[in-house]
């Protein structure tokens, strides 16, 4: 542990300085695929029972139609966020008919790519915005790849931290770009240390064999059905999940907020030769991709945390940042526990919340030539092979064990984890350390060293297991109930995003030709 972080945390310790711990505000956006009693893919439309996947605020769709979006707001305690996580589930089972929700991270079997529904959202031109995008992502990465779901962790510090840790600093700059210069700070560091995520809490060590498509692979065969590699964390993360030739040149490393806004602005707005190949519109004038750009939207590049800002209407991502800074980070690189009904569990969450606390406190300094590459190679190692014994990562260009630097890490995220419990007055985020330091003794006790041993146990395919799990997991949200008037509370929901989405289709709006034109110029201006 470094002397800054000491001084940090003695800092944060004063009586008076306590209760900005208590302010952390946290979210959580879980994807999952709908499939039918047999586990394949739904193809049935969005149900309109769960209102308007363009409007409502907290169910939507990501890629296909088949994949829900929960979208919690922001609360100071993760418990919080995951009992109304847990509302969520609930009331969709409530309105499903003979479809389940998907357990794990990587998909079952899929039909075949042309037969995967891409998410519709209605006749507006935001609307018809929001799918074109998704077909451009079908002609650049296809179908399967956009059918992996995930969970995004959000996370913002008050602003009275930053405003303490401003003064103590003695920085001059804006409150804004102090701000901002410490969540990238906090990115550096996490692009450091984010392979000790994916040890402790990977979750897809093996998939269903279609996945693959007949493409050339490193993967072993478990079973006839399921491929995997046996010291793997998280093949969702590695080069068989989401992949991108055109984003291989794409890798911010983030020095500071101008030169990371920059390199996705030169992304969107850079034509990239495959893709212009393809053009935008096919023979009879259909809209293929948004455009031909390295990235048709700042949200399509494919990072393990990205900056946020809340946007305005009709502003775009990239402005917002630029605007006003960034207001919170948002975590991408966690795998779905298929053993917790919502993915995801309160111990996690206050192991994310000392992590991505010890990485903003810690020091941060630029990222050092070579350090960027060699992060994400250590990142690739371990969700490639990471429980594999004596398994050794790169540090300041010299090898060190995993295990030596985990343990390590630990150490010094569990001063910050004792903190956290101090200014709430318990013990929980001491306990969950306490849960992974014992994965970090044994491996056996990671999620991905106990999918493979139930798959071994049981005899069952990657795919049977899963929908064994989605059965158990629906009988657990089934027998919870919604009260009545919680069910009437989301069903209000419901039907007025219906009523706003019809609203967006009968206003007067420009032709969708000058609507695209416009949102591409938007971003120049």
């Amino acid at each position: 542990m470094s002397d800054l972080l000491s001084h940090r945390l003695a800092l944060l310790a004063e009586p008076s300085h306590l209760p900005l711990l208590t302010q952390c505000l946290h979210g959580i956006e879980r994807e999952c695929l709908r499939i039918d009693d047999r586990g394949e893919l739904a193809l049935t439309p969005h149900p309109r029972a769960l209102g308007s996947a363009l409007t409502h605020p907290k169910i939507t769709t990501d890629y296909s139609e088949a994949l829900l979006e929960f979208i919690t707001g922001t609360a100071t305690d993760p418990q919080q966020t995951l009992a109304e996580l847990d509302a969520i589930h609930r009331y969709t089972y409530g309105k499903l008919a003979g479809e389940w929700l998907w357990s794990p991270s990587m998909p079952g079997h899929l039909p075949e790519e042309a037969l995967i529904p891409i998410a519709e959202y209605g006749s507006s031109n935001v609307g018809r915005l929001k799918h074109v995008y998704r077909q451009g992502l079908a002609l650049r990465y296809g179908k399967t790849m956009q059918c992996i779901a995930g969970i995004h962790y959000n996370f913002s510090l008050p602003e009275g931290l930053w405003s303490l840790l401003q003064a103590e600093d003695g920085d001059t700059r804006s409150r804004q770009d102090y701000q901002s210069s410490r969540y990238i700070a906090l990115i550096r560091n996490f692009r450091r240390y984010s392979w000790l995520l994916m040890y402790l809490f990977g979750a897809s060590p093996a998939l269903d064999a279609s996945f693959m498509r007949g493409r050339p692979h490193q993967l072993e065969q478990l079973d006839e059905n399921t491929l995997y590699l046996p010291w793997a964390t998280s093949l969702r993360m590695s080069d068989l999940g989401y992949q991108s030739n055109a984003q291989a040149g794409l890798t911010p490393c983030y020095d500071d907020l101008p030169s990371y806004t920059d390199s996705l602005h030169r992304a969107v707005s850079t034509p990239y030769p495959a893709y212009a190949e393809m053009g935008t519109k096919d023979a009879d004038g259909n809209w293929l991709q948004l455009n031909t750009n390295v990235l048709q939207i700042e949200n399509e590049y494919y990072s393990n945390i990205r900056p946020k800002r809340v946007t305005e209407s009709g502003e775009r991502p990239l402005q917002a940042l630029r605007a006003r800074g960034i207001q919170y980070i948002e975590v991408r690189c966690l795998d779905i526990n298929p053993f917790l009904p919502l993915g995801i569990d309160l111990e996690e969450a206050r192991f994310l919340d000392a992590f991505l606390l010890f990485c903003a406190l810690e020091d941060s300094p630029c990222l050092v030539q070579g350090e960027c590459g060699a992060s994400q190679a250590n990142f690739l190692k371990v969700v490639n092979e990471g429980r594999k014994p004596g398994l050794e990562l790169q540090r300041g260009g010299a090898p060190v064990a995993l295990q030596t630097w985990a343990e390590e890490l630990l150490a010094g995220i569990g001063q910050v984890a004792a903190l956290l419990d101090r200014s709430q007055g318990s013990d929980q985020h001491a306990r969950a350390l306490a849960a992974q330091q014992a994965k970090i003794d044994d491996s056996s006790l990671t999620p991905s060293a106990r999918l493979l041993a139930e798959l071994k146990r049981s005899g069952e395919s990657f795919s049977q297991f899963a929908l064994r799990q989605s059965r158990v997991h629906a009988e657990h949200f089934r027998q919870h109930a919604l009260t009545a008037a919680e069910t009437a509370c989301f069903d209000a929901a419901s039907d007025k995003s219906l009523i706003q989405q019809a609203d967006m289709e009968a206003a007067d709006e420009p032709d969708f030709d000058s609507f695209v034109e416009e949102y591409q110029r938007s971003l120049m201006a």
